[in-house]
């Protein structure tokens, strides 16, 4: 693991060797930052979430100035006018306050289709101690500058992984102030790119705070089960700051584990232990108290084990083949549709998953807040993480491949303990293509340099051998370890009637799951079960669609339909039935179950 970032490089590096002369590259990868803090949530930490002030600045005069160019006094500066004669066109202090964690899209009526940069400026108070100080941000949507006290301190590109950055030498003994850019503009070069089927919710919208930390301090660690091993732990820390030959406790009371490791000139240290653990599943999602330790500093985390693998056509679980039965769940909010901010909503999607009868989830089609992913891991529920390498991006753009690159990368730097992740997802329904295969295999390489722990997969599309034999034909085959693929035979494809009339060939000795599929219906418009758009359509169309799937199709390793709760999207116009929401869901965006919801719930009773 200690090599991983100079191999990663490498990798990347040799792939755009190889891209042909005069591509567009644009400023889409992320300045150095610093590498991100595991489980902050287990740390000593200064919530700074509430109200925020803000202003829409939609020709980001606060940046540049009149030649477009960056404007080195901007709205960051913030400086304190004591002065009535002192000119200055914008203030903080009268401006109006929003609640962060949040989108804008939805604080304000008038902020509802707005894209483009919006100033947060945050005011606190903090004593100074001896220890470092770390800003963290969740996520910010999309284009974050982070500014303490005037001075820029990071920033970060894409919308839905967390951050930090080092402000010890920036924060004051006393009253500071923070200031984030936040441009959730979408752009062709982008991850996501222009054209998504989800809505664009701008803003600082998860958890920020200050993390304090000592001057040497454990920054990241990995404690799981060997791969293919039940019976062996193996992983690393890895300490910052002074960190040489410095002593690391690893304890797990659960196990009666206690080793001392040591870690070497890079901080660096690993080990294997010999342990027989309870093991993490769907039944009983045991979780085992973990800490590493240091004359400094402690970090305490809730970690389960188990294993996952492949077997011909089936997923083991514990060495147990496994069903996935599974919903996919965009992170949007019940009832009130906006970006999800309070685990009371996350648990909220999570409990209708379980009502449902679900084991599994796909989190789509970005990372998930991480209280989220916690959750569905005490819930006893498998997850799908996924990054937003949607449709059709800039394959052949350099920055693009290296923005993608970051997020699977702090994907899997935040979530790499949680047992319940089973699968790292690198794209959903991207069209087949040299340029896009060596984009797609060097993220699928790059997965597995930094953990080969879990499975991958990816959402693929069919590739028909006629109208009535459906087939699955993509180059990521090979790079995969579960073949996705999104259907929609009865919806964008034929009506529920050509699904009795089809065949499925798939060529590959891989596991299949469905990882999309499904029809929209509004909650509460019914009708004959000819007749789209009603509930008895949808119904029709999971009747018909299960009944394939147990009787026609070669075996099938899982589903995860599309989707728990409808969602907006600016892609769906057609009024007194879309308005601008997708509506696949098995329950509305107010929570009212549709009749599909039961004929799934039945069908996995008996699975």
């Amino acid at each position: 693991m200690r090599e991983y970032l100079k191999k990663t490089w490498m990798l990347a590096s040799l792939l755009w060797v190889l891209l042909p002369l005069g591509q567009t590259v644009s400023a889409q990868s992320n300045p150095k930052l610093d590498p991100l803090i595991q489980n902050v949530y287990g740390r000593q930490t200064i919530s700074l979430n509430g109200n925020w002030s803000y202003l829409l600045d939609q020709l980001e005069v606060g940046y540049y100035n009149y030649r477009r160019t960056p404007d080195p006094n901007g709205f960051f500066k913030d400086p304190v006018v004591d002065n009535v004669t002192a000119y200055k066109e914008y203030d903080f202090d009268s401006a109006p306050v929003m609640a962060i964690p949040g989108d804008w899209n939805t604080w304000e009526d008038r902020f509802f289709f707005y894209e483009g940069t919006m100033w947060f400026k945050h005011k606190f108070l903090y004593k100074k101690t001896d220890h470092r100080v770390y800003l963290y941000l969740g996520a910010v949507n999309y284009d974050a500058k982070v500014y303490l006290n005037g001075t820029k301190v990071g920033e970060h590109i894409g919308g839905y992984t967390p951050f930090n950055m080092e402000v010890t030498n920036q924060i004051k003994d006393g009253e500071n102030f923070v200031v984030v850019k936040v441009d959730n503009k979408r752009t062709t070069e982008g991850v996501p790119t222009l054209n998504c089927d989800w809505f664009n919710f701008g803003g600082i919208t998860r958890d920020v705070m200050l993390v304090e930390v000592p001057q040497t301090y454990i920054s990241s660690y990995y404690v799981q089960l060997k791969k293919g091993s039940k019976d062996t732990l193996t992983g690393y820390v890895k300490m910052d700051g002074a960190v040489a030959s410095h002593k690391v406790q690893l304890e797990i009371p659960g196990l009666r584990i206690k080793k001392e490791l040591t870690t070497d000139a890079k901080g660096y240290a690993s080990f294997e232990i010999k342990a027989k653990p309870i093991l993490w599943s769907t039944e009983n999602p045991y979780l085992y108290q973990v800490s590493l330790s240091t004359d400094t500093d402690k970090v305490t985390d809730e970690i389960g084990f188990r294993t996952i693998e492949t077997k011909g056509r089936q997923i083991l679980l514990n060495g147990n083949p496994v069903f996935l039965k599974g919903i996919s769940i965009h992170e949007e909010a019940p009832f009130r549709s906006g970006r999800i901010c309070s685990e009371e909503e996350d648990l909220t999607l999570l409990n209708w998953a379980k009502e449902l009868g679900c084991n599994y989830v796909r989190l789509a089609h970005y990372p998930h807040n991480e209280k989220m992913v916690r959750l569905a891991e005490k819930m006893g529920l498998m997850v799908w993480s996924e990054i937003p390498v949607y449709w059709t991006i800039q394959w052949e753009n350099k920055d693009t491949y290296q923005n993608a690159h970051n997020q699977l990368m702090e994907m899997i730097e935040r979530d790499q303990n949680r047992a319940a992740v089973i699968i790292w997802s690198i794209a959903n329904e991207t069209p087949h293509g040299e340029a896009r295969d060596r984009f797609l295999s060097n993220l699928a390489k790059a997965a597995r340099e930094k953990d080969n722990s879990r499975l991958l997969s990816m959402a693929m599309e069919r590739s028909d051998k006629s109208a009535t034999v459906l087939s699955i034909q993509d180059k990521m085959s090979e790079y995969v370890d579960i073949i996705s693929c999104n259907q929609y035979l009865g919806w964008y494809d034929g009506l529920n009637e050509k699904i009795d009339r089809v065949r499925w060939e798939v060529d590959y000795e891989k596991p299949l799951i469905f990882s999309e599929m499904g029809g929209g219906a509004v909650a509460g418009y019914h009708g004959d079960k000819t007749q789209i758009w009603t509930e008895e359509y949808q119904e029709e169309l999971y009747k018909k669609t299960l009944k394939m799937i147990d009787e026609r199709m070669p075996p099938v390793a899982g589903i995860s339909p599309w989707i728990l709760m409808d969602f907006r999207s600016p892609r769906r116009l057609l009024p007194q039935i879309q308005d601008g929401f997708n509506r696949k869901g098995l329950i509305s965006n107010r929570g009212q179950k549709k009749k599909a919801f039961y004929i799934l719930q039945e069908w996995y009773r008996n699975k």
